[in-house]
C-alpha cells in the first residue's frame, strides 16, 4: 500500500536521492521556433507547466517572467524565453484553448505572471494543490509534494539565478524542466488516487494514521 505524509517533514527530505529531468529540453528563443513547438503541443493531451521570473533584489524592483516552460510526458520540455520573444498569440491560443490539459503547482501566480505580459482568458488548466487536499495531503510545495509520492528531492538551488541571461546554463535548464516535469509526474500519481488506489496517509504527530482504502 502507497504511504504518504499528511505533512512532508523537512528532515525526511535531507537524505532524498535528487531527481533531475534527464530527458531533452529545447529551448525556444525565436518565433520561428516558437511556433513550431506550439504545433507540436497542441497535439499533446496534456502538458506540465511552469514559469521562472529574474528574482529581484532592490526595493521596487520588478521584473516580467522570461522563461515559460511546457513539458510533455513522453517527449521533450520546451523552455520558452519570453523575456526575448514575448507571449506570442500562438503561445496564447495554447493557454487558451480547453483541449489541451496544462497541469502545474500554485498556478494563480504563474497566471498572473503570464497575464502581465499579455491579456488572456486561461482555460484547461488543473493546479495540483486543489486536488492534492482532496486526499488529507497538506503538503503545498513542489518539493514536498514530489517527495512525498515518490521519495525523491528536488533541488530549487537554481530558483534565484538570473532567467533574463543572454545564454541560460545547463543548471538552469534542468532545473526548470524538472518543475514542469515533476508537476506531471505528481498530477499522474494523484489520478491512480482517483482511480481508488489504496494508501495510507501518515498523519501528524498527535493524530492517528488514516487507511484509504
Amino acid at each position: 500500500m502507497l504511504q504518504l505524509f499528511e505533512n512532508t517533514p523537512k528532515e525526511y527530505l535531507q537524505n532524498l536521492e535528487r531527481y533531475v529531468f534527464a530527458g531533452p529540453v529545447v529551448v525556444i528563443q525565436s518565433k520561428t521556433e516558437a511556433r513550431r513547438a506550439v504545433k507540436a503541443l497542441s497535439e499533446e493531451p496534456l502538458i506540465g507547466i511552469d514559469t521562472e521570473t529574474r528574482p529581484s533584489f532592490r526595493r521596487n524592483e520588478h521584473h516580467k517572467v522570461a522563461l515559460l516552460q511546457l513539458a510533455t510526458l513522453n517527449g521533450p520540455c520546451y523552455l520558452f524565453r519570453l523575456n526575448m520573444i514575448g507571449l506570442l498569440p500562438e503561445i496564447i491560443s495554447l493557454l487558451s484553448s480547453r483541449h489541451t490539459l496544462k497541469v502545474g503547482l500554485s498556478l494563480k501566480d504563474d497566471l498572473r505572471a503570464l497575464r502581465a505580459r499579455s491579456n488572456f482568458v486561461e482555460q484547461g488548466f488543473v493546479d495540483i494543490q486543489q486536488l492534492v487536499s482532496n486526499f488529507g495531503i497538506a503538503d503545498m510545495s513542489l518539493q514536498k509534494l514530489y517527495a512525498n509520492f515518490f521519495g525523491k528531492r528536488i533541488s530549487k538551488s537554481a530558483q534565484l539565478s538570473n532567467w533574463e541571461s543572454d545564454v541560460l546554463t545547463e543548471s538552469q535548464k534542468r532545473y526548470a524542466a524538472t518543475d514542469a516535469v515533476a508537476c506531471l509526474h505528481i498530477y499522474q500519481a494523484i489520478c491512480k488516487l482517483q482511480e481508488g488506489e489504496p494508501f495510507e496517509l501518515k498523519a501528524s504527530e498527535g493524530t492517528s494514521n488514516q487507511p484509504y482504502l
